[in-house]
């Protein structure tokens, strides 16, 4: 999984960040169309989505890919649950209708700051950044067992 998220097309995307945090996304991770260079929506990791996905899948590792994507922000964010008429839903909604009308709890960390293009090992991450990666593994109930960065062109 990316260590944010994005969609291509229409449809509800509740942690989308149709703002300046969201362009810098798109433009430093490349989220293009191969094929028709349209724009990806970005938005925070929605660890709600990854906890359902994990849950009908059963994943025994993740992948963390474009961690480096966020090295500049000051923050990132987690998307950790749904919430719907006030209420926070226990799973991921199966209606399309109620999904498009959620709004998101997020939890914040501080940004890493650094780059992290070079690192080899968990070890040479900064200590913010793999406080984001563990909170990932604690609220997915999977163990992260790479993590990987854009592709240089």
């Amino acid at each position: 999984m990316k260590a944010y998220t994005t969609r291509v097309g229409a449809g509800p995307f509740p942690t989308e960040l149709v703002d300046e945090v969201g362009d810098k996304l798109r433009s430093v991770g490349r989220e293009y169309g191969t094929t028709t260079g349209r724009p990806r929506r970005c938005g925070w990791l929605d660890i709600v989505a990854m906890r359902y996905t994990h849950r009908i899948n059963n994943f025994t590792t993740l992948n963390l890919t474009k961690l480096d994507v966020l090295s500049d922000l000051q923050e990132v964010k987690l998307g950790v649950a749904y919430k719907y008429n006030g209420k926070v839903l226990d799973s991921y909604p199966s209606s399309l209708e109620v999904l498009s009308q959620c709004t998101v709890e997020y939890e914040t960390f501080p940004g890493w700051l650094t780059d992290i293009s070079k690192a080899r090992s968990f070890e040479d991450l900064p200590p913010a950044c793999l406080t984001y990666i563990e909170r990932i593994e604690e609220l997915t109930g999977c163990n992260i067992g790479w993590v990987s960065r854009r592709r240089k062109l």
